[in-house]
């Protein structure tokens, strides 16, 4: 996302989308109520006459947005709302939907940013690390790219099966092949900042021993995995040896929030979870970190409750806490989603 100017005071910033990924950002900035201001083509008639033919025009609109949603194919987000200045062809007060993709020019307004959303703008237009995970043993082998969103896999494929009239040694070099041949496309396509090579035992040294690319090499960072699954991905991102190349990965630090959350609720420590008793918390001003999912609050929204969660944002806010938005998409938000989606960690216990 690259951020073209920022107004605070005035409560406007000028965004230009430079990556799909930036679409989950927006996803949990825009907000009810919030003014959008974009270009959108708009199918209108040349004329009055009942026959006219129709033809596609683009326009600015500017929409007091009322939901939004992300695409079935992740790479837009259609925002809906009523048009808050009409034009000669759209009265004020009609419905439409500004759809938000990358290249896209746009202007968003709040009453107030709060200081978590500025961090998360903030976060939306610095580089995005991406890494590359691999994962195999002498059967299968797995690939998957860290995303804002989670871990996405991209490809998984066997090998080092032996066949009539090949000999084994032949087929496993064959395997190690393909997955060198795999790595290369990968990181030309992804340009990951770090490449994780995991296998049970020794499969992994032999491999690096393989790749005569420095490049290549010198992006590779071995661990152990117990199995190629995504589960193990998850696994690996969790691993305290791998703190320091993975340090500026959104995803390991949420999980990380999510296995402390998990720690103080088998302690019975400071810590509460479930809508009611975060917002007993919350009277208590007890309340250190929250961490709420990307599916709770969108529940939030479509239960028209949207507003009640944006006032406990403030008041955490003001209380010198610091909230969390867990993608509902990786391990450690289906996790939280399994305790209702929002949690809080505690100054101080509860009885």
């Amino acid at each position: 996302m690259e951020i073209i100017n920022t107004d605070f005071k005035k409560g406007t910033v000028r965004l230009r989308l430079t990556d799909p990924e930036d679409v989950w950002y927006l996803s949990q900035l825009i907000e009810t109520n919030d003014i959008l201001t974009a270009k959108t083509t708009r199918k209108m008639k040349v004329s009055t006459a009942e026959n006219a033919a129709a033809v596609k025009k683009t326009i600015t609109l500017t929409i007091v947005v009322e939901d939004t949603a992300i695409t079935d194919t992740g790479t837009s987000l259609r925002a809906h709302g009523t048009t808050k200045e009409g034009t000669d062809d759209i009265p004020a007060g009609s419905y439409h939907t500004i759809t938000l993709e990358e290249g896209l020019e746009f202007t968003l307004q709040k009453e107030q940013w709060m200081e978590f959303q500025k961090k998360k703008l903030e976060e939306s237009a610095q580089k995005k690390y991406s890494y590359l995970l691999c994962l195999f043993d002498r059967e299968e082998a797995l690939f998957a790219l860290t995303k804002a969103t989670g871990v996405e896999p991209l490809l998984t494929f066997q090998g080092d099966v032996p066949k009539k009239n090949i000999p084994q040694q032949e087929s496993k070099k064959n395997f190690q092949e393909d997955i060198i041949s795999q790595l290369h496309q990968y990181a030309e396509r992804y340009h990951p900042e770090r490449i994780i090579l995991a296998s049970p035992a020794f499969y992994k040294e032999d491999l690096l021993k393989r790749i005569t690319t420095p490049e290549l090499k010198s992006k590779i960072t071995l661990a152990t995995c117990s199995d190629v699954s995504i589960t193990s991905c998850h696994e690996l991102l969790r691993q305290p040896e791998l703190a320091s190349i993975l340090k500026s990965s959104r995803v390991r630090e949420e999980q990380k929030i999510v296995d402390e959350i998990l720690l103080e609720i088998s302690k019975e420590g400071k810590v509460v979870y479930g809508w009611k008793n975060v917002q007993n918390a919350l009277d208590l001003g007890a309340i250190r970190v929250l961490a709420v999912t990307t599916d709770f609050i969108q529940q939030q929204r479509q239960h028209q409750q949207g507003q009640e969660l944006d006032n406990t944002f403030k008041i955490i806010e003001s209380q010198q806490g610091h909230i969390h938005f867990i993608s509902s998409d990786h391990d450690g938000g289906k996790r939280l989603n399994g305790l209702s989606g929002i949690a809080a960690l505690l100054r101080y216990k509860i009885e």
